[in-house]
């Protein structure tokens, strides 16, 4: 999918003198590889680099909105299995606003990572998210747990120190949730 719409949507943008590709994909795509996703999101971005259109490509974390979905993939029975890594997870509003910088700014012709201002270890976030939908199953830690299918580093998911941090936290996003 990742690299036959990519194709595509190079080659319009060639057609039609396209002067910004703007994409956005993961923060820790690079070091994600044993997972087929990330490995076509690696594939993505070699298209968008070789294509010869300018382009920036903006690495998010992990969506605060994402939190449920990513307990689910991990879920066995009743157990979310977590590493016990470190995550600095996203406001959407705060992705978005990062990849309209990107396309109103000058080509980066690079990757420009945007994060969080909280870093939590991600077991622990996840029972807190859990909790405060009031989902009764139980977080187990396990440090061979993967992370769509790829088995993690305690910094895998962490953007580099040049990453520009976003203002919503966590917490404040959980309190606005109905």
């Amino acid at each position: 999918f990742f690299r036959t719409s990519t194709a595509n949507l190079l080659k319009a943008e060639a057609e039609a003198g396209v002067t910004h590709h703007v994409a956005l994909s993961v923060v820790g795509t690079d070091r994600l590889q044993e997972s087929g996703y990330f490995r076509a999101k690696q594939a993505q971005e070699e298209l968008i680099k070789a294509s010869g259109v300018p382009y920036s490509i903006v690495h998010a974390t992990q969506f605060f909105e994402f939190m449920k979905g990513l307990a689910d993939i991990s879920t066995e029975g009743d157990t979310v299995l977590l590493a016990p890594v470190k995550i600095q997870p996203i406001h959407s509003d705060d992705v978005a606003a990062a990849v309209g910088r990107a396309a109103v700014g000058a080509p980066a012709n690079g990757v420009v990572e945007v994060a969080g201002p909280d870093v939590f270890q991600l077991d622990e976030l996840l029972r807190k998210a859990l909790a405060s939908k009031n989902d009764p199953r139980t977080v187990v830690t396990d440090p061979k747990a993967p992370y769509s299918g790829a088995q993690l580093q305690e910094t895998t998911l962490l953007p580099g120190p040049d990453a520009h941090i976003a203002e919503t936290r966590f917490a404040d996003w959980v309190a606005q949730q109905p």
